[in-house]
């Protein structure tokens, strides 16, 4: 079974910047290889806020937009997080999707990648960082972090010097950690070979 990363856009406002970003992360994603890398867009999953009356953990799910959740989540082996700083903090909407469900999320390992203002989403990704480790989902160092006035100066996402090199070296931690902790899943299949 291949090697399988979800690429999460953490926003869904209205002329957000992060499609771009996300399209240029999925090609830059599928060229480094390693694994099947699928984009995962919150404002195409109607989640709404969160309304399952249980307790995630217990996975009894009420609704069919949790059960389609949690399976599309549970189908992959890592995430890219694609995260927005807003007010300090990453959106609400992601945070509404990640609580959604709890045992797809855990044993699995995840990059992050910020975009933001001068700060470029730091404080939104450290603040994730919280977050994903209480569902047990393990970050890797690699921080790739984008200021949206360069990146954008000219009105359309153009990658900043050593961005790239920065996703590589993501990409690179994100696909052994995902490998590794396929092992305490109990599951046994590698991920394809780098090109």
């Amino acid at each position: 079974m291949t090697l399988r990363i979800g690429i999460i856009l953490g926003s869904t406002r209205p002329g957000r910047r992060g499609d771009q970003i996300a399209s240029w992360l999925l090609d830059t994603a599928r060229t480094h290889g390693g694994a099947d890398y699928e984009l995962i867009d919150l404002a195409h999953h109607d989640l709404g806020n969160l309304d399952e009356p249980g307790n995630p953990n217990h996975q009894q799910y009420q609704h069919a937009h949790t059960r389609t959740w949690a399976e599309l989540i549970d189908g992959f082996d890592g995430y890219i997080f694609l995260v927005p700083e807003y007010n300090h903090s990453f959106p609400g909407a992601l945070k509404n999707a990640l609580d959604y469900v709890y045992r797809e999320w855990n044993d699995k390992a995840a990059g992050i990648v910020s975009y933001g203002g001068w700060a470029a989403g730091v404080r939104a990704a450290e603040a994730l960082r919280l977050v994903l480790a209480e569902l047990q989902i393990a970050t890797v160092r690699t921080q790739p972090a984008i200021p949206l006035l360069p990146a954008f100066a000219s009105g359309t996402f153009t990658p900043g010097e050593g961005l790239a090199a920065s996703v590589t070296t993501m990409l690179d931690q994100l696909t052994n950690w995902s490998t590794a902790l396929r092992t305490v899943r109990g599951v046994t299949a590698t991920a394809p070979a780098t090109t």
